[in-house]
């Protein structure tokens, strides 16, 4: 299945200037005529396939719209992939950033392409889908969390502009302000689900690079899925609790028991609702058995996973409703915010910690 289409309407770049400033900044830009199109995935930044001739490369700017403080700072990704992909090469190699609005409408890098295939709400056609494929692929998917997990921040930038103390109680107040900022009425159950989160913050497990935004649409694999090829969306990353990763990871990891309301909720089902996908139980207890961590905790850490996915929801459908964005997907995010805090309350109160 292609993974870029045509730039959809309002979204194009101003390809003349583009391509100048790629010419200046990129050694050895070969001659020829540049091509762009447009990756399909993804609700948040923009990201456009940039070709000139063999040359290949991509290209992120935030979207359309005022934005949120603090969000969608291309300068800060740029900074984090040249300081992580050294050490984690699954994080594309950045080749040039620019504040300079002129040529695309906003600031924006530039980074490596990397190929092979993004699992998404389907696999390509012509795999044979078994269950034994789709264990293999949570695996991977565990492992390659811990892998990140494991890295030494201290030996990167990001020891001197991270500030992992305090981290969860300090995430827990910033999205709780997020979610406020982008409110568009009344939802039932948020403000219960604030104080939940407020009074049951626990001790933090560690401080690790964490993605903060880690699943299956964001990890790229070889084409024949025996392991990952590239991890992508590094806007979240910072140093924090390692926790948080895993309950943002598994706030996105749909089950085939879960809510029609839940699985639906950002579209089609994930792949991970097919048979032989790791549950979310399984998937927490393998990366506390590879990663040594403790999860006593968890029910927290899955419950503030699916706040912070919420509240992104929030933010989307906020520039939607103020007519920052005409994306038609959109149009319906009401009901999968309401969906979100429910089944957020629903962990919360749990026995089983949300898993």
């Amino acid at each position: 299945m292609a993974d870029t289409i045509p730039v959809r309407s309002g979204e194009e770049l101003e390809l003349t200037r583009l391509e100048a400033f790629l010419r200046v900044h990129i050694p050895d830009l070969p001659s020829g005529p540049l091509q762009v199109k447009q990756f399909a995935a993804g609700h948040s930044n923009l990201t456009y396939s940039l070709q000139v001739g063999e040359w290949e490369a991509v290209l992120r700017r935030p979207p359309l719209g005022p934005v949120a403080p603090k969000a969608h700072d291309m300068e800060r990704e740029y900074t984090i992939l040249k300081e992580l992909h050294p050490y984690y090469p699954l994080a594309p190699k950045p080749l040039v950033f620019s504040r300079d609005a002129t040529a695309v409408g906003s600031p924006f890098f530039v980074m490596e392409r990397k190929h092979g295939v993004v699992l998404d709400t389907e696999f390509p056609e012509g795999v044979t889908v078994t269950p034994e494929l789709c264990r293999r692929l949570s695996e991977t998917m565990v492992d390659e969390l811990t892998k990140l997990h494991s890295i030494d921040y201290a030996k990167t930038g990001l020891a001197s502009t991270t500030h992992p103390e305090g981290f969860m109680e300090r995430q827990v107040r910033g999205w709780i302000s997020r979610s406020e900022r982008a409110t568009t009425g009344d939802v039932p159950g948020i403000e219960e689900l604030k104080k939940w989160l407020v009074c049951h913050t626990p001790p933090e497990s560690g401080a690790t690079i964490i993605h903060y935004d880690y699943k299956f649409n964001n990890a790229m694999f070889t084409p024949d899925l025996s392991k990952m090829a590239g991890l992508f969306d590094w806007e979240m990353t910072t140093v924090g609790d390692p926790l948080a990763d895993v309950g943002t990871a598994m706030s996105y990891w749909v089950q085939a028991d879960d809510p029609e309301l839940l699985k639906k909720g950002l579209g089609k089902p994930p792949v991970t609702v097919q048979d032989g996908f790791m549950t979310r139980r399984e998937f927490v207890a393998a990366y506390a058995q590879r990663s040594g961590r403790d999860i006593s905790h968890f029910r927290f850490h899955a419950t503030f996973g699916y706040f912070k996915l919420t509240v992104i929801v929030q933010q989307i459908y906020y520039r939607w409703k103020a007519g920052q964005t005409a994306d038609p997907r959109f149009a319906h995010m009401d009901r999968t915010i309401e969906n979100l805090v429910q089944y957020a309350l629903t962990t919360a109160n749990s026995a089983n910690g949300g898993i």
